[in-house]
């Protein structure tokens, strides 16, 4: 039932911008999204349950968004910094993916506890997993970006120093959702380190 999966998912986000995560109530994401309560206790289980896919689809979200930023422009320097401007505006617009990138969980916010899953439900057994911690999303978005400017038609670089580059770039962009800069944004700040580390 994924168009129900989606429908509850987005009526428990919409519910969480306006409350803290203590005061959703099931019976009320049900109602808003337009299915039952045993539906949502079906699809997830319970809140516990709730609360992990919810976060789970938000780290998707935000890694889909990455993805697209490295497949932007053709120069390598542009599409890290379309990766470090996403990562700072994804984490000032979402509090569950600012959270996750920096790995402090407000009392508003659902902390998802992980529970082994026997259940027979392929979705809720992989809403289940252990998510990333901040330094899991640096290596996942380091990683993407090192494949996506070493793929075909790209410039030969030394692989270490691109992985290097690339983590700097995410570094630099999760110093600036904690310490906003006061002027020029992430994208000056990401492109004159890049600069930078590109003149002899």
């Amino acid at each position: 039932m994924p168009a129900a999966r989606e429908a509850l998912l987005d009526a428990a986000y919409a519910a969480l911008v306006r409350r803290p995560w203590s005061a959703v109530r099931m019976v009320d994401v049900a109602a808003s999204a337009g299915f039952s309560r045993q539906t949502l206790y079906n699809e997830f289980g319970g809140k516990d349950g709730l609360a992990r896919a919810l976060v789970r689809r938000e780290a998707e979200g935000y890694l889909a968004g990455v993805d697209r930023a490295l497949s932007g422009p053709s120069d390598p320097g542009d599409r890290l910094t379309a990766t470090a401007e996403w990562t700072a505006s994804a984490a000032r617009d979402n509090a569950l993916v600012r959270a996750m990138l920096t790995g402090c969980w407000s009392e508003r916010l659902p902390v998802p506890r992980v529970v082994p899953c026997v259940c027979a439900v392929p979705a809720r057994r992989r809403a289940d997993g252990t998510l990333p911690s901040p330094g899991d999303f640096v290596a996942l978005v380091r990683d993407r970006a090192v494949a996506a400017l070493s793929g075909p038609g790209a410039t030969r670089q030394d692989p270490a120093d691109l992985a290097r580059a690339c983590e700097l770039a995410v570094r630099l962009a999760l110093s600036c959702i904690t310490a906003p800069p006061a002027e020029g944004g992430v994208a000056d700040l990401v492109r004159d380190v890049l600069a930078r580390r590109s003149t002899p």
